[in-house]
């Protein structure tokens, strides 16, 4: 049984705050602190170059790779750390196409990140070969897989309602026409229970700074199925993913293994940070995790729609078909939003109209929920968000 309480005393949590936005930025874990500062003191600033092999700087890419595969389901030595997730998904993509040349079609839905698509546009116009993106609502991806698809790459939980696709399901019909998968767990990963092993997932990706806490702008990660990882041939053939790095050879030799997924130099002070925020996880059961997530957002959207009424559901009702984030609609979402933040409330807006608010256990229990239930009320029955300085876009919503 994990213990919550445990987790929550790990976090950093400003005081009167409710944070129901750890679906975009997870909170600064408090261990975080000293560890970067011993990286950069002890490490850094005495060992100087040789923190490369004394502290094992060069490492650090595989060993928190497999820390994160334990969370997801995958073997030891198929993930791996580094980079930003539109690099990783541009990797995952190219790699499967490549596996696939018979045919041009790449199937999405439009519940995926525009990120991921945009990605996938530059790719497919830079191969300059009769390359198709199709774009599908999220209930038609199922229907819409046949032998004309190459890869099929899905973000498995929806950015904007929270929707959760069926990854072992939707992978399985995939293989039997032919398609390969890539799938991104930007929502999932901390979030929910992921078995990259066990639905056969040939490519999947994610970021580290939503629910596993690493901090803005952490590095992301990649998993590359054992049975495709000796083959696949590395689209951005970066030194760090070189058979030989340090041979400076001039033609590029694959790495064994995931290991040919790297591109560039660690990011070690962000890895640290990650690395820090990853020891939360000892001793949490996923299971645990989902089950209190689906708890907490099933009692806010109960709460909401009793005292809220001029909301409207856009997540799944049924806590099964939904990730650990609810978003509600109404027209007038962002100055809703800005209202609630003025007021300790934190979730965040995604256009044209939906509030957004995340459900992480770690950190976050009954309490926190009802508490923002009764700010939201608030706003909303006093009509607090209508005022100019709530409808002013900020650079970040």
């Amino acid at each position: 049984m994990t213990d919550f309480a445990r987790t929550r005393s790990l976090f950093h949590m400003p005081d009167g705050v409710f944070y129901l936005d750890g679906n975009s930025l997870g909170p600064l874990p408090k261990s975080a602190t000293r560890r970067v500062q011993e990286m950069m003191t002890a490490q850094w600033g005495e060992q100087l170059i040789r923190g490369w092999n004394a502290s094992g700087w060069m490492m650090q890419p595989r060993r928190l790779g497999d820390r994160i595969g334990k969370l997801i389901g995958a073997p030891e030595g198929t993930v791996v750390v580094g980079d930003t997730l539109s690099i990783k998904v541009y990797q995952a993509l190219a790699s499967a196409l490549e596996l696939n040349p018979s045919r041009r079609v790449v199937l999405s839905d439009n519940g995926n990140f525009p990120s991921d698509l945009y990605m996938a546009q530059g790719l497919l116009g830079s191969l300059d070969k009769g390359y198709e993106l199709k774009v599908v609502d999220p209930e038609e991806v199922e229907a819409a897989i046949d032998e004309s698809v190459a890869v099929l790459m899905i973000t498995e939980v929806d950015y904007r309602t929270g929707r959760l696709h069926d990854m072992k399901k939707l992978t399985a019909k995939a293989h039997a026409a032919g398609v390969l998968t890539v799938w991104d767990l930007a929502h999932s990963a901390g979030a929910l229970v992921v078995d990259l092993e066990g639905a056969k997932a040939d490519f999947a990706v994610g970021c580290t700074y939503k629910y596993l806490n690493g901090g803005p702008g952490a590095p992301a990660f990649i998993y590359v199925a054992p049975e495709h990882a000796g083959k696949v041939r590395p689209a951005l053939s970066g030194w760090l993913g070189h058979e030989s790095p340090f041979a400076f050879d001039l033609d590029y030799r694959s790495g064994a293994g995931i290991d040919r997924m790297r591109v560039g130099t660690p990011a070690v002070i962000a890895m640290a940070a990650l690395d820090a925020a990853m020891d939360a996880w000892e001793g949490v059961s996923m299971a645990d995790v989902r089950k209190q997530s689906i708890a907490l957002a099933d009692l806010f959207i109960h709460e909401v729609e009793a005292r809220c009424p001029e909301l409207t559901l856009a997540s799944p009702r049924n806590g099964a078909e939904r990730g650990s984030q609810v978003s509600f609609r109404h027209p007038e979402g962002y100055a809703i939003m800005q209202a609630l933040i003025a007021r300790g409330v934190i979730g965040d807006f995604r256009a044209p109209d939906a509030v957004r608010f995340g459900f992480t256990p770690l950190y976050i229990g009954e309490q926190e929920v009802l508490g923002a239930v009764g700010v939201l009320e608030d706003v909303m029955n006093n009509r607090r968000w209508d005022e100019p300085q709530y409808r002013k876009k900020a650079l970040v919503t």
